[in-house]
């Protein structure tokens, strides 16, 4: 058994059931629309979102058809959010796959985004899940503003770490404490419950993000050598900030050159990666890394034991253990 089949046992029931309601909620009167999302549901990833929505709720008792639409608003939420980040990015590939924008072109990728954020809209207005509206809302506003300001710091190259914690939580984080924050909510648990599973989602979601971090100063399976891809696109990871903080000002000056002026140039990245390697940037973002991880755990100590809450804490120790 894979380690996600584990992950998924004592939901896997709700998830086949959840794969259904999905793809019904994804239904339209126009042909083009359906073709699409006929081929957005075909080439899904691991659908973690819904696992932390399940699995969080599942520690509280039995779910309800209010987790179902929980997971379902998020992952509408998150779909939306993959397809126009495809567009601001002008990338062809997702997952393997062409992207939306690569198959139909930007202008239907947007107006597809838009669908499907409109879809997560109705359909917890419909059912008045105002809380479920509130915690998601609420996400899209972070992870927009998270986007931003990552932007505005890439044209200036002035980042430092607390500004990289704040990127990294509204970007990322915030979607995975929104998963958790609305297992609790659709299972009417308290606001103190909701808010400490809020914080637990949040280190999960910085966890894993430091780890994609590092992914892109490790081997790739598929080329052999170190991605560099960050670099490439100007975004100052956790590895790199540290380097920065640690070296001279004229080393400091070259680093600062390289991302600026030189990250279209292959020779220039890999010898910035060796040098990240070398002052010891990839160990201090792995110690922050397990930090977040081991925090995360602890929140989840104070819940009910059962076999959610075990695979709540697999999926914990997943997200960093994931590409070894």
């Amino acid at each position: 058994m894979s380690i996600i089949s584990e992950i998924k046992y004592p939901i896997k029931e709700e998830m086949k059931l959840f794969e259904k309601k999905f793809k019904h909620s994804l239904q339209s009167k126009v042909p083009l629309l359906d073709r699409i999302m006929h081929y957005i549901i075909k080439r899904k990833g691991k659908q973690m979102r819904p696992m932390f929505v399940f699995l969080t709720s599942k520690m509280f008792g039995e779910m309800n058809e209010k987790c179902y639409r929980a997971a379902s608003l998020i992952e509408l939420l998150h779909t939306a959010t993959l397809v126009h980040d495809d567009v601001v990015d002008e990338a062809n590939l997702r997952r393997g796959y062409f992207s939306v924008n690569a198959l139909w072109k930007n202008k239907i990728a947007v107006l597809v985004g838009d669908f499907l954020l409109s879809k997560g809209l109705l359909l917890s207005v419909e059912n008045e899940d105002f809380d479920l509206l509130k915690i998601v809302s609420s996400a899209v506003k972070d992870m927009s503003e998270g986007e931003l300001l990552q932007i505005e710091k890439a044209r200036r190259l002035d980042i430092k770490e607390e500004i990289y914690f704040e990127i990294i939580r509204k970007k990322t984080a915030v979607l995975i404490s929104s998963c958790c924050a609305c297992g609790a909510s659709a299972m009417n648990e308290s606001e103190e419950t909701i808010e400490k599973l809020t914080f637990f989602g949040e280190k999960v979601g910085i966890a894993f993000q430091i780890k994609d971090d590092l992914f892109d100063y490790t081997q790739s399976k598929l080329i052999g050598k170190p991605t560099g891809i960050d670099i490439r696109e100007q975004k100052m990871t956790l590895p790199l900030i540290y380097t920065l903080n640690t070296v001279d000002k004229k080393t400091r000056n070259n680093i600062m050159n390289t991302v600026k002026n030189h990250h279209k140039n292959e020779g220039k990245i890999a010898e910035l990666i060796q040098l990240v390697k070398k002052t010891g940037g990839l160990e201090y973002a792995e110690k922050v890394m397990l930090e977040y991880q081991k925090e995360a755990l602890m929140l989840l100590e104070s819940f009910p034991e059962n076999e959610a809450r075990k695979s709540l804490q697999k999926l914990v120790k997943y997200v960093i253990e994931r590409g070894k």
